[in-house]
């Protein structure tokens, strides 16, 4: 059911100092976002040039749905908060209120520093002015990553919100019902029926009805993600949250069951979703291995369980011990890893590439997915090298303010003058001086 990657001695024979290129030998989606470029391009192409049309079409070419408007009625919204189960509302409110809570911690304050007399820099946070916010909705209506989404935007204080989540047929072409009930909740009133990567499109391009955003934000298949990246630049991006991952890092301690458990979980989500294993231990390699054909074959999605598992992108990978198990997973770069070992904690803070960590035998991803107080929205494939999991930070931006007298600039005039001549522009020098000539 899911196969097995030895590592161990991997890196015998190597220079000493000499890091050890895991990436090549660990598993990996076959389906890249560099073999979705020709097709997405095309989409945000026939966006851009032809707008609400193609969308339009787009919508019943890959939703099977026929639209006119895209544009989702407050009055639904409305009514699918009404109509929403109180259990599931309960959920969700905790979940909110403990999200609130720790994006509320993180926001980020004005800093100044004052250089000398009459010289100060202010370090000003500003938020975004407008922003697009995706909720995928194909094979699992994501309502959590609604709340993931919305509520460090409006934390930050960004003034507009647009959301955007695929049509869904059963559901006369509006998103599905409790992704509605939750924008409801949340006071989102601007949201859109569209998908994939033309919905990426419409925020960059801006397709009436809907505005141009600054900034797109959210998880997606591999053609949300290969949209972001062929339109960041034009509009801004927070990360590419591809198809989901975990990898769990296990030594002779952890629980074969939870490890199944935490691995089934992950493998739910999609067919391209990628469940790792990194283990030095024999016993609990083959212990999984046992208790995954036991469980998926209690499990309530089955086939995508058993292609998740059984793909390129899936894998258990043996270690000779714990020191190359956090060199590994530091090298898979992570969306979710867990730490299932003794003194799980300590190994924890040795890594230093993962979207979120997940510490011991009772925070399991799913915890993260709903309400840990953490988001849920993260870097894939190997990006949490050098991106981050969204924050009220990716919705706010700096900016310097410059804020000199005429002796603040004169204690630094003569350095700014030769420093000007060094690069041989002079009008930068004469700038300075011109304020100093009687």
């Amino acid at each position: 059911m899911i196969r097995r990657i030895d590592l161990r001695s991997a890196a015998t024979g190597r220079t000493p100092g000499e890091p050890f290129d895991y990436r090549t030998a660990l598993p990996r989606a076959d389906f890249d976002v560099e073999a979705a470029v020709p097709a997405t391009h095309a989409i945000c192409e026939e966006v851009r040039t032809r707008g609400l049309d193609a969308i339009l079409e787009m919508s019943q070419k890959f939703d099977g749905v026929t639209q006119t408007d895209i544009r989702v009625p407050v009055e639904e919204m409305t009514r699918a908060l009404e109509e929403l189960d109180p259990a599931i509302r309960a959920g969700l409110e905790e979940s909110v209120r403990r999200l609130r809570v720790a994006s509320e911690a993180e926001l980020e304050h004005d800093v100044v520093t004052d250089l000398g007399p009459g010289a100060r820099v202010v370090h000003r946070k500003v938020p975004v002015g407008r922003v697009g916010l995706y909720v995928p909705g194909g094979l699992a209506p994501l309502v959590s990553s609604v709340l993931m989404n919305v509520v460090p935007a409006q934390v930050a204080g960004v003034p507009s919100l647009a959301l955007a989540s695929p049509p869904q047929a059963e559901f006369g072409g509006l998103p599905h019902p409790t992704i509605l009930a939750a924008c409801a909740l949340l006071g989102v009133e601007e949201v859109y029926a569209v998908g994939g990567a033309q919905a990426i499109a419409m925020f960059a391009y801006g397709t009436d009805p809907c505005a141009k955003v600054d900034l797109v934000t959210g998880p997606g298949n591999i053609w949300v993600v290969t949209a972001k990246r062929l339109l960041k630049g034009l509009v801004g991006v927070d990360s590419e949250a591809g198809p989901t991952e975990v990898a769990i890092l296990a030594d002779e301690t952890a629980d074969a069951a939870y490890v199944a458990a935490d691995l089934i979980s992950e493998a739910e989500h999609d067919p391209l979703a990628a469940a790792v294993l990194v283990t030095d231990s024999e016993t609990l390699a083959h212990d999984v291995e046992a208790e995954l054909e036991k469980q998926v074959a209690t499990t309530g999605h089955v086939e995508r369980v058993k292609i998740a598992l059984g793909g390129n992108q899936s894998g258990i990978v043996l270690v000779d011990d714990l020191d190359q198990g956090v060199e590994v997973c530091d090298a898979y770069a992570s969306e979710h890893l867990e730490i299932q070992t003794r003194d799980a904690a300590a190994v924890a803070a040795r890594i230093r590439n993962a979207g979120a960590i997940f510490i011991g035998d009772y925070a399991p991803t799913a915890l993260g997915d709903y309400c840990a107080g953490s988001n849920h929205v993260l870097p894939t494939g190997g990006c949490a090298c050098h991106s981050s999991g969204l924050s009220v930070r990716a919705f706010t931006k700096s900016v310097h303010v410059v804020d000199y007298s005429r002796e603040g600039l004169e204690a630094v005039a003569d350095h700014v003058v030769t420093l000007a001549d060094a690069e041989d522009l002079p009008g930068h020098g004469q700038s300075v001086r011109i304020r100093f000539q009687k």
